[in-house]
């Protein structure tokens, strides 16, 4: 398996916004037409209203190069650029805990 952690802290509550336009546009997309995509959770921050986290779990390093090919993950990184204050992207070892298969 391979899994990221993302952080984003937006600009401001209409970037906020505008990010989370995005995400939803995303999200289904991935669904359909991503196997290897385990998991692609987004979160808020309690008591952060500008940051989000993505926890992102894959079958494999190839599965998260495919999905970092797919059109519509290339135009969530392109148009996200108009909303992200900084991000922080963080590749994690080989989870371990219920509900993860080996």
């Amino acid at each position: 398996m391979w899994a990221l952690v993302v952080r984003f802290d937006l600009r401001d509550e209409n970037a906020a916004t505008g990010f989370d336009g995005l995400v939803a546009e995303l999200v289904p997309r991935i669904a359909e037409h991503e196997p290897g995509t385990l998991v692609y959770a987004v979160h808020s921050v309690e008591g952060e209203p500008l940051s989000r986290v993505f926890y992102e779990l894959y079958a494999s390093r190839e599965a998260f190069d495919d999905h970092e090919r797919q059109e519509h993950t290339k135009a969530f990184l392109a148009a996200r650029e108009q909303y992200v204050a900084d991000l922080r992207v963080e590749f994690l070892t080989s989870p371990t805990g219920k509900g993860l298969q080996p």
